[in-house]
């Protein structure tokens, strides 16, 4: 909400405040103040001036030379404006003046000419272009004919004006007019101010004779209101509700729809004019509108309506979307003499539906949707009547034709001085409280410490017991409220396992190496299954789309991590960053319905991308490219992390490399997946060799055993055997590895493959696998022939389960 200093202090005295002290009294009620700015930089040394003769420069084809009264004396002005004339009054910057950008004005001489001064336009005495009427935007500005030669045209202009702009919570709708600000202010500065009667004169003609009105729908209409005005002529609005439509943020149009504009910022009421000759028929009927049914808005856009909006016919066609914005065919324009002027009540809900499902976001719309005051509507539509008829020469026919089931009373409220002071912690009188609820204008009863009080139409945020205690706290002071530390017993705090395990992932992944990334958990529809971990794809799941998303790049939630850290690496590589390593812990998003009725699930994971080189010592000489055996070490130290045993095996998955891709699993359950992008992929994306990792976190969680363990440091030597195993190239070493483990139980305690051989003296599909086995006992020192029966067990094992033999 924009609000006019000038515009403010009509209605309450804040003169003795400086405008940073206003703000932070007002701040300090709860609603808080963002900005205070002035309306254009500081101008001095501008009059009205009157223009008493305008003839062509001697010496210059687009000049004119212009004799300007500007109060004391006459002024000889050059002036190149197109739209100058003889008898227009008009800004003049005299001599010494000082326009904004701290541009001096003085006498000078144009093309041989003497120029003691300049006519100036809107946009050199700052006004922004976007806020400078149509007719005024290539040239100087021309004031109204009943305005003083030699007045001060910075005044006049509103140009010493100062905008604060609030920032308005949800529920305080009432601060969305100046009416609704001024009663705020006034209780915060414990002022006076009291909204004004309106004064309408009437014609004998009765408004009933010419308009009738139907509600069929009153449960989202309980009050509509139509008023006729006649003899009304369109023109331009006064210079004053001109400058305060633009100070409030809303560009002047003409007097009708200036007036509207007017009272909807001044009352917080919205309104509406027809042009009653072109509205098409004398009974207004609200009514829901048909599915499918078109009406043509303001803006020239066709609109497709449906069954939840409401709208205002003539018994027909739809000439306005109630709440949001009129129809162009009833329009007020320059030829209108009689218009219906619409001052109605519409529930939120019904306003906020057809306001999104258009698109179209007005500041009517916004004060629907949060709730007007219904003791305002009528006497929002009187004062329009009072203004049109002052200012448009319109004559308002008597009585308004309404359909009325509006709710007007008021809330009751009960509270109690001991409970107030129990939940503040305060020592609050009676007297204090009584007084609080005088600045606030609230009426109430009061039995000794209880208080019933009514609670004004205005302020429909109260409605119980604790929305009263926040106004007595925000009045008494927030500033005023003790304050002690908590008593008791306490708690150290500490984090949950999950955050624990997720700084822990991260630090690891941050100490070997990768730099963590942040990607949208949003991407499109063709990615969205890309990369998917073959334990999620088993789900059967589908991508949820989203109903309005921003872009199409970002209309889908992410089955996973990886792409948009492709698309990361990509980006990063074409600006010459060669080698990457990047990891990302975040959530993807799974629903197995087709058509998505629920939330779906979050599941989060650690998700990794690397490229390039993964060392480089050029003084050694020593060089290690990224490939399959580093990104599987860096899932290998993570398992080290957790203590939990990770298990790859060989896979083929979309998009990824067909021989250098493995699976996760810990525990026997599949968890991710590690390997290299299909190079097909790779080059689609501009990258060189790359590798990716993505694991189930909260598998991980889950597996995860919080107890610590300690191991004492063997006193008894170990014994150390390497063994050669020719077996099938398909057999994989994690397989062979775990049958070792097991086979050796509880002597062996450690496993480690150290060399791979294919080649020259193995027959052809046969491979061998030399491993490293460590045997120890720590409580004794092993006898040889232990570990001999050990070792034979071993390779009976592997023999039996993986056909392997000894290699010779």
């Amino acid at each position: 909400m924009l609000v006019s200093l000038n515009w403010l202090q009509e209605y309450i005295d804040v003169s003795r405040y400086s405008p940073e002290e206003l703000a932070e009294i007002i701040t300090k009620t709860g609603i808080e103040v963002e900005s205070v700015e002035p309306v254009a930089e500081e101008v001095t040394g501008v009059v009205v001036g009157y223009v008493q003769s305008c003839e062509q420069h001697p010496n210059a084809d687009k000049l004119n030379l212009c004799q300007v009264d500007v109060g004391e004396e006459t002024l000889q002005i050059v002036c190149g404006a197109p739209n100058v004339a003889k008898g227009q009054k008009v800004p003049v910057a005299t001599p010494g003046a000082v326009l904004p950008g701290n541009f001096k004005i003085k006498k000078t001489k144009l093309r041989g000419e003497e120029s003691n001064g300049m006519i100036c336009s809107l946009q050199e005495l700052g006004v922004d272009e976007k806020d400078v009427p149509k007719e005024f935007a290539e040239g100087i500005f021309v004031f109204p004919e009943d305005v003083e030669i030699g007045a001060n045209a910075v005044s006049l202009l509103n140009l010493d004006d100062l905008i604060i702009e609030l920032g308005l919570t949800p529920n305080r709708s009432d601060a969305l007019s100046m009416a609704g600000v001024a009663y705020e202010v006034a209780a915060a500065i414990d002022g006076t101010y009291e909204l004004a009667d309106e004064t309408v004169q009437t014609s004998d003609e009765k408004a009933a004779d010419h308009v009738s009105v139907v509600v069929e729908d009153a449960e989202v209409n309980p009050y509509y209101g139509a008023f006729i005005i006649k003899d009304i002529q369109v023109g331009p609005s006064p210079l004053w509700m001109r400058n305060r439509l633009t100070a409030a943020g809303i560009r002047p149009i003409n007097n009708v729809v200036d007036i509207t504009n007017y009272v909807l910022m001044e009352y917080g009421q919205p309104l509406h004019a027809f042009d009653y000759d072109r509205f098409g028929s004398n009974t207004i009927v609200t009514r829901r509108a048909k599915d499918g049914e078109k009406m043509t808005t303001l803006d020239d856009q066709e609109r497709t309506l449906k069954s939840d909006h409401l709208v205002i016919t003539n018994g027909e066609k739809a000439h306005a979307i109630a709440g949001v914005m009129g129809g162009a065919e009833s329009e007020v324009q320059d030829d209108t003499t009689t218009i219906i002027l619409e001052a109605a009540f519409f529930h939120p809900s019904v306003v906020r539906e057809a306001s999104k499902d258009h698109g179209l976001r007005s500041e009517s719309s916004t004060r629907f949707e949060k709730g007007v005051d219904p003791n305002r509507v009528e006497r929002a539509g009187l004062r329009a009547c009072e203004l049109l008829a002052k200012y448009a020469g319109g004559t308002v026919l008597d009585g308004v034709v309404s359909h009325d089931e509006l709710d007007r009373s008021e809330k009751q409220v009960t509270v109690n001085t001991s409970t107030i002071n129990d939940r503040l912690g305060t020592d609050i009188s009676n007297e204090d409280i009584a007084d609080i609820f005088r600045r606030l204008q609230f009426n109430y009863e009061q039995n000794e410490e209880e208080f019933h009080v009514s609670v004004p139409t205005r302020r429909g945020d109260i409605t119980i017991f604790e929305d009263m205690l926040e106004e007595v706290a925000r009045i008494y002071g927030y500033d005023n409220l003790p304050y002690t530390l908590p008593q008791g017993a306490s708690q150290a705090g500490g984090l949950t396992l999950e955050q624990l395990l997720k700084r822990k992932v991260k630090a690891y992944f941050e100490g070997a190496g990768l730099h963590e990334t942040i990607t949208y958990s949003l991407t499109h529809e063709n990615k969205a299954q890309m990369l998917v971990s073959p334990e999620v794809k088993e789900k059967s799941v589908s991508p949820v789309a989203l109903a309005m998303p921003m872009s199409e790049d970002h209309g889908t939630l992410r089955l996973s991590m990886v792409p948009e850290l492709l698309e990361s690496l990509s980006y990063n590589v074409a600006r010459k960053q060669e080698n990457l390593a990047f990891y990302e812990v975040g959530t993807v998003f799974i629903s197995e319905e087709e058509k998505v009725t629920k939330q779906p699930e979050e599941m989060l994971r650690a998700s990794g991308a690397l490229t390039g080189e993964w060392l480089s010592h050029p003084w050694q000489q020593e060089k290690k490219s990224v490939d399959f055996f580093v990104a599987k070490g860096i899932l290998e130290g993570l398992s080290e992390q957790l203590d939990l045993p990770f298990t790859y095996e060989k896979t083929k998955l979309d998009h990824m490399h067909p021989g250098r891709t493995a699976t996760v699993s810990v525990n026997g359950k599949v968890i991710g997946f590690v390997g290299q992008v299909h190079p097909k992929l790779q080059k689609q994306l501009g990258l060189k060799e790359t590798y990716v990792f993505d694991v189930n976190l909260e598998v991980l969680i889950e597996e995860y055993k919080k107890e610590e363990k300690f191991q004492t440091i063997p006193r008894h030597p170990s014994v150390s055997r390497d063994i050669a195993l020719v077996v099938n190239e398909d057999v994989t070493a994690g397989s062979i590895e775990a049958t070792i483990g097991k086979a050796g139980s509880p002597l062996v305690k450690d496993v480690q493959v150290f060399d791979l051989y294919q080649g020259e003296h193995l027959d052809e599909g046969k491979k061998s696998l030399a491993f490293r086995l460590l045997y120890l006992d720590p409580l004794r020192t092993l006898k040889d022939q232990e570990v001999e029966e050990t070792h034979n067990a071993i390779l009976e094992a592997v023999k039996n389960q993986h056909q392997a033999e000894l290699r010779g």
